[in-house]
């Protein structure tokens, strides 16, 4: 298993109520799992998969990028404000 932090945004984070997680995933798991698994827990979350754009290790990358221990993966959704 490799372990990864998981950055929370926006509805993300109103989801789990946390800044940040901690998971363990198989090895060579895309980035897109993540989002997977996070709309597996919160179903109500799928609407934004769709525009969500992920971001490894401060850069961003798409969905199909494999993981390795140790990785930072963020979720951005769209977001407003002023």
């Amino acid at each position: 298993m490799i372990t990864v932090t998981v950055k929370l945004f926006a509805v993300y984070q109103e989801a789990y109520g946390l800044p940040e997680l901690t998971w363990q995933l198989a090895p060579g798991s895309a980035v897109g799992a993540v989002l997977d698994r996070v709309v597996a827990d919160h179903p109500h979350l799928e609407r934004w998969r769709g525009v969500t754009r992920f971001g490894v290790n401060l850069q961003f990358v798409g969905g199909d990028v494999a993981l390795v221990d140790g990785d930072e993966v963020v979720l951005i959704p769209p977001v407003s404000g002023g």
